[in-house]
């Protein structure tokens, strides 16, 4: 005979004023618990790593210049290598671009590819001819 088997096949003891916990409320005590909200978030977006914008001397920006005469008359195949500034913090990322250029907007100061990227002339940092 077990210590337990006057008790072993007795129905669970139910309180008359309180009602049975769902299962999901139950587990719902063990789930985790953010005290900070945003903290993992603020975190992640701090260690995000952006780079400077690179300023251009008068030279190089000559140079840009004559490539991208030299593109738009032989109707050539460019890759742009352009700054794209970050929008939540100081710095940026370089991206390059592909594509034929179609027109410099000289009102907005930017270049139109034919593929209707558009690219400020002050973002480009250098001009690949194909």
């Amino acid at each position: 005979m077990s210590r337990y088997d006057d008790i072993i096949n007795l129905p669970h003891y139910e309180l008359k004023h309180h009602k049975r916990m769902s299962m999901e409320s139950r587990s719902a005590q063990f789930a985790p618990f953010a005290a900070l909200t945003g903290y993992n978030d603020g975190i992640v977006e701090t260690g995000r790593i952006t780079s400077k914008k690179i300023i251009l001397t008068d030279d190089e920006k000559n140079i840009l210049d004559r490539k991208l005469k030299i593109a738009i008359s032989s109707n050539s195949l460019i890759k742009i290598k352009c700054f794209v500034p970050d929008k939540s913090k100081m710095g940026g990322k370089y991206i390059f671009e592909t594509g034929y250029v179609k027109k410099i907007n000289s009102n907005l100061k930017e270049i139109v590819l034919t593929n209707n990227v558009r690219i400020k002339i002050c973002n480009i940092v250098d001009i690949i001819l194909d």
